[in-house]
């Protein structure tokens, strides 16, 4: 195990990614009724971003990098943030924050196929039983009629199965390219370029912008709260986590995210929870259990093993 395989910080890394981004769809879902999906993702990704860049210069950290790593953290920026982030704020606008995090949950079935057509990995058996059960538990979900029926739904959903395409695609990308080596650091200019891509998007869109002054208190605490743990701790985790295990180990998020998700959105928002989501959840998450037992990681010392 190397240094940076420290086996307390991947628990506290797994458990931000697990928890943390489990409540982001809650708190979005919050501020996206308020404000225009890009300009709330791009101020939350930009303030992120300089005060990650504060924090790292007090640390001591050297925040310079090559024009290749430049160039590398704008390219992840766009698929994870601007695309992978920024399109799901969208999408939120139609549809239910427990039913996106549901429909992501299906994003290890996205990335086992982007390795399979990319890298050319060999697909086992077991991940194709996965694969099988995931389309049928995908198909539960998005053919509800109470779903359907909402305005919008459809687009809502070809949004967020973009947005799994891109991050997906992403998190591939990045355990190749030539980062910088500083995890923080990494964050920080991610955050920044994505979120001045955002902001682009915004201006091109026709966005109307705000002041912060002029929201309401929910939503402040929302997007502070998701510039904070949304962003700054779960996506540093995030990009730690990318480095040290496997890109389907770091899927396994959707797991837990959704269950979160659902909960929080049933509890503050009055989202409502059909037997069929749930049944489709039960036969999806399933489906993801398989794509990632090709390992074994009920012990441990295994699960943090390279």
């Amino acid at each position: 195990m190397t240094k940076d395989q420290n086996p307390l910080l991947i628990i506290l890394a797994f458990f931000a990614i697990y928890v943390i981004w489990g409540s982001t769809y809650l708190l979005n879902k919050i501020a996206v009724t308020d404000l225009p999906p890009f300009m709330l993702a791009g101020i939350r990704f930009i303030i992120a971003g300089v005060l990650i860049f504060i924090i790292a210069k007090i640390m001591g950290k050297n925040i310079k990098i090559s024009w290749r790593q430049i160039k590398n953290t704008t390219i992840a920026g766009f698929l994870f943030l601007t695309i992978g982030n920024g399109v799901v704020v969208w999408a939120l606008k139609f549809v239910d924050s427990g039913f996106a995090a549901l429909e992501i949950s299906a994003q290890p079935l996205i990335v086992l196929l982007l390795m399979r057509i990319i890298q050319g990995k060999k697909i086992q058996m077991m991940s194709v039983v996965g694969v099988i059960l995931g389309l049928i538990g995908i198909y539960l979900l998005v053919s509800q009629e109470q779903v359907l029926d909402q305005e919008n739904s459809i687009v809502g959903m070809v949004m967020i199965f973009a947005c799994m395409l891109s991050w997906g695609y992403g998190s591939l990308f990045v355990g190749k390219a030539e980062l910088p080596r500083n995890y923080f650091v990494n964050t920080g200019y991610q955050m920044l370029f994505g979120g001045i891509m955002l902001m682009v998007m915004s201006l091109l869109f026709g966005e109307t912008w705000s002041s912060p002054l002029t929201w309401t208190r929910p939503v402040q605490y929302a997007v502070i709260l998701l510039i904070v743990f949304g962003s700054i701790v779960a996506f540093t985790a995030f990009n730690y986590l990318l480095q040290v295990v496997s890109p389907e180990k770091v899927a396994t998020s959707t797991y837990v995210n959704p269950i979160i998700a659902i909960l929080l959105g049933w509890q503050f928002l009055d989202e409502k929870v059909t037997v069929q989501s749930i049944i489709a959840a039960v036969i999806l998450l399933t489906g993801v259990y398989f794509i990632n037992t090709k390992r074994k990681f009920t012990v441990i010392p295994r699960f943090f093993k390279s």
